[in-house]
């Protein structure tokens, strides 16, 4: 089956860890994943120019926006920036229209919600944000329908406070049915936690490719407790 494309918004100032989870796990093959190589990450901008991200990472686009159709893409991946708090990446956020009205999933994390807030996206649909104070700056009328949690879906709108990075890449994955529910809750406890038993459940949901890696951790296990 040919592979499906998940496009990762970048602009100036974005945050560099709130999609890097998600991204990293949807573009890299791993054998506890339903079907493993089925997506691919491509980047998106406004113009040709590099960005620079929050952590001073310096990055050019695969696609442009203005020729980006919803028809081609899996879903559209909204990081945070101090761009939309100025009321600017506009052109994203009607770009989140579009995908929504076309049925295509957004996803959208930190300041990008306070975008998608000020383009009326959030007016009829339960979401999360930073804080039900600061949405409410965008002078939306969605502000009944705040919910006070990690991470929401809604018509067809994740979206996530700027520290729930882990959980914004669980409700990614789980959105694009990339793992089993089993699996998924391991991979999101062992990112939460750091706990080793957690990878080792994520090993019982993999084929038989990772049974060597099983064996080679289980070794190390062993030899580390040995007097």
């Amino acid at each position: 089956m040919p592979q499906e494309t998940v496009h990762l918004a970048i602009y100036q100032g974005l945050a560099d860890w709130e999609a890097a989870l998600a991204v990293a796990q949807l573009n890299t093959p791993e054998p506890w994943q339903r079907r493993p190589g089925r997506y691919r990450v491509r980047t998106v901008a406004e113009s040709t120019e590099p960005v620079t991200s929050m952590g001073g990472v310096r990055m050019l686009a695969d696609e442009q926006l203005a020729t980006l159709s919803p028809a081609d893409s899996a879903m559209l991946i909204l990081p945070g920036s101090g761009v939309w708090d100025v009321g600017g990446n506009t052109a994203f956020a009607a770009k989140a229209r579009e995908f929504a009205d076309a049925g295509v999933p957004v996803a959208a994390i930190c300041a990008a919600t306070l975008g998608l807030a000020r383009a009326g996206l959030l007016d009829e649909r339960d979401h999360t944000g930073a804080d039900r104070g600061y949405l409410a700056q965008s002078g939306y009328a969605g502000g009944e329908r705040y919910r006070d949690e990690r991470v929401v879906e809604d018509g067809g709108i994740i979206t996530a406070g700027p520290t729930e990075s882990v959980a914004f890449a669980r409700a990614i994955l789980a959105r694009l049915d990339h793992y089993t529910p089993e699996a998924l809750e391991a991979l999101y406890q062992l990112h939460r936690t750091g706990e080793a038993r957690y990878f080792h459940e994520l090993l019982t949901h993999a084929g038989a490719e990772a049974e060597s890696l099983h064996e080679v951790l289980d070794a190390g296990a062993g030899a580390r407790s040995a007097p």
